[in-house]
């Protein structure tokens, strides 16, 4: 019968995937939390577009209708933060979307910054 060597390393893959399991915990974390900044980047932008693009409406727009356009497609947990600001300058209606980033989790808690989306579109014409 033949005994094992003593440096026998059976096993040790193992090992060093339990190890590494926190970091590639903490690194799906903060890919994911990138996921998440850069979607509320878009939200802004897209919600500012929608609703500078109502406010210039000839019959319907105003300060009113952009700000409902503006908020009308936001997921809730980005809806209860976004403040929305609309006004014309020089034939040129600007709606200015603000958005709170989520904690991981939309809903479950948010950074302490405002990500802002900007967005202007021509008057129309009566």
């Amino acid at each position: 019968m033949r005994r094992p060597p003593l440096g026998d390393d059976r096993g040790q893959v193992s090992v060093e995937f339990l190890g590494l399991t926190p970091l590639i915990l903490a690194v799906l974390v903060l890919l994911w939390q990138f996921v998440l900044v850069g979607y509320t980047y878009t939200l802004a932008a897209h919600s500012a577009d929608k609703g500078a693009r109502a406010g210039t409406a000839t019959e319907t727009g105003g300060a009113g209708a952009c700000a409902a356009a503006a908020k009308e497609d936001l997921p809730g947990a980005w809806a209860g933060s976004a403040t929305v600001g609309c006004g014309a300058e020089g034939g040129l209606w600007k709606a200015t979307v603000g958005l709170k980033v989520p904690v991981l989790f939309p809903g479950a808690g948010t950074f302490p910054w405002t990500v802002t989306g900007t967005a202007g579109a021509a008057e129309e014409g009566s």
